[in-house]
C-alpha cells in the first residue's frame, strides 16, 4: 500500500546520453527476481556521492567512498554496480575482499580498473555476500545495457518496496537543455544521515571540477536528508549524482546562470524521488509534512521538524486519526532547544489553528482536528516566534503493518 504514489511509467523515463544500464537475476536472495545492477557511464562523465554516518557502514559504502577519493589517479568512475537481497555489512575483512572483488570481476567485464567501479548493496545485515553468484550474473547484466532500461532498474534495486521509485526531468538553461533521471529505493531503516536508502541520479550536463561534489551535498540535505520513517540510519545509505556531460551545457561556476537552473531542478527531482520512498514506507497510511518556521536557525528547526517526526506517540496517533496533538507540543519541548518560549510557539493541523501561544487556541475544536487527521496527506505548521529560519520534513504514520512487514522481514 502507498500514499498517493502512483507507479512510474516507463515510457515517461527519459533516457540520458553516455549512461546505460543493464539488469540480471542472481538469486542473492530469491530466485527469479531482478536483484543485479550494472550502469556504465561515458568517458570524462563526473560523479558525486554522500553516504551513511553509520559507524557500522558497509563494505561497499568504504569502497565507494576510497574510490570516489582517488577518482582520476587510476581511471575516472566509469560503472556502479548493485546487488540486492544482501547489504555486505558487519560482514568484517571478507566483506571487504567481496565488494572489491565485485568491482574486479565487473571491471575486467568493461576492460576497466577496478578503482574505477563503485559498488553497492542493499538488503539484510551481518550475513555474507554469496559473492558468487554476484559475480556469476555480471556478464548477463553487461550484455543488455541500454539507455532505456530506467523502470528495469528501479525495479533491481528493491527490497521491501511496494513499487519502483523512478522520475525524470528537462530544464531549458541559457546553454541548452539539461535532461536529468533518477531512482531510488527504501521503505524502511529511514532517517536522515543520509535517510537510508539508495538513491542514483544521471543527467547529460557537464561540470568544471569540484562543483558537483558539494551540489550533491546541498541536493542531499534539502531531499533525501529531510526525511524520515522510523529513526534508524541504516548502513548502505549512497545518493550518487552522475553528470555525463554529454548536452551543450557545461557549467563552469556557480556564478553560471545555468547552474541555478540546474540546482532548482536537481532538488525538485530529488525531493519527488525522496517523497516516493516516505509515500511508499512500510505499512504508511499517511505522509506527512513537518513545516516549522520562525527559528532562530535552519538547524533548531530541524530539531523541532525530526523531533515530532520521529515521534512514535504522534505516528501512531496520525495513524489513529486520533488529534492527541499534545503529543506535537511535548515533542517541541524535549527536540533539544533550551531557551525555547513554549509562549510565542504557535501549531497547525491543516487549516486548523491547535496551539495558541504555547496552549490550546480557545477557538480550537476537536472536531476539527479530527477532520484534518482523517485525511491521507497533512500538514503540520509549527511556528516557534523567535526568528526568521525554517525547516521542511516529511514522514509517514506508524502501523500495525510497519511491525508485520519488519517482523517478518528475513523470511
Amino acid at each position: 500500500m502507498t500514499v498517493n504514489l502512483p507507479p512510474p511509467l516507463k515510457d515517461q523515463l527519459k533516457p540520458i546520453k553516455g549512461f546505460q544500464m543493464g539488469i540480471a537475476e542472481a538469486g542473492i536472495k530469491k530466485a527469479n527476481r531482478k536483484d543485479l545492477l550494472v550502469m556504465t557511464l561515458a568517458a570524462g562523465s563526473q560523479v558525486a556521492g554522500v553516504f551513511t554516518l553509520n559507524r557500522f557502514c558497509a563494505a561497499p559504502v568504504q569502497v565507494c567512498r576510497e574510490h570516489l577519493a582517488h577518482d582520476g589517479t587510476k581511471g575516472e568512475i566509469r560503472a556502479l554496480v548493485v546487488n540486492t537481497g544482501n547489504a555486505n555489512a558487519g560482514t568484517g575483512d571478507q566483506g571487504m575482499k567481496d565488494a572489491l572483488a565485485t568491482c574486479a570481476a565487473l571491471a575486467k567485464e568493461l576492460q576497466l580498473n577496478p578503482e574505477q567501479i563503485l559498488p553497492f548493496s542493499t538488503g539484510v545485515i551481518l550475513e555474507p555476500l554469496p559473492i558468487a553468484k554476484l559475480i556469476d550474473a555480471l556478464p548477463k547484466a553487461v550484455a543488455n545495457l541500454g539507455e532505456d532500461l530506467w523502470f528495469d532498474a528501479a525495479e533491481a534495486i528493491m527490497t521491501t518496496d511496494t513499487q519502483p521509485k523512478a522520475s525524470s526531468l528537462a530544464v531549458e538553461t541559457p546553454l541548452g537543455l539539461v535532461t536529468m533521471t533518477g531512482i531510488c529505493k527504501g521503505a524502511g531503516m529511514i532517517h536522515p544521515n543520509m535517510a537510508t536508502m539508495l538513491g542514483f541520479i544521471a543527467m547529460d550536463a557537464g561540470f568544471a571540477p569540484g562543483l558537483l561534489a558539494s551540489l550533491t551535498r546541498e541536493v542531499a540535505d534539502q531531499s533525501f536528508n529531510a526525511i524520515t520513517i522510523d529513526g534508524d540510519t541504516s548502513t548502505n545509505d549512497s545518493f550518487i549524482i552522475i553528470a555525463t556531460g554529454q548536452s551543450s551545457v557545461q557549467i563552469q561556476s556557480t556564478d553560471d546562470p545555468s547552474y541555478g537552473l540546474v540546482r532548482t531542478a536537481l532538488i525538485e527531482l530529488a525531493r519527488k524521488l525522496a517523497q516516493m520512498i516516505v509515500r511508499d514506507g512500510e505499512g504508511a497510511t499517511k505522509f506527512i509534512t513537518i513545516d516549522v518556521q520562525g527559528g532562530k536557525t535552519e538547524k533548531e528547526c530541524r530539531l523541532v521538524a525530526e523531533a515530532v517526526a520521529h515521534s512514535p506517540l504522534v505516528k501512531t496517533a496520525f495513524f489513529a486519526s486520533d488529534p492527541n496533538l499534545g503529543r506535537i507540543l511535548a515533542a517541541i519541548g524535549y527536540a533539544g532547544i533550551t531557551d525555547l518560549d513554549v509562549n510565542q510557539v504557535q501549531m497547525w493541523l491543516g487549516d486548523v489553528w491547535v496551539a495558541k501561544n504555547g496552549g490550546r487556541n480557545p477557538e480550537y475544536q476537536e472536531a476539527d482536528g479530527q477532520r484534518v487527521m482523517q485525511a491521507a496527506e497533512i500538514t503540520v505548521k509549527i511556528d516557534l516566534g523567535r526568528g526568521s529560519a525554517k525547516q521542511t520534513m516529511w514522514t509517514c504514520d506508524l502501523s500495525h503493518d510497519y511491525v508485520s512487514i519488519n517482523a517478518d522481514y528475513r523470511s
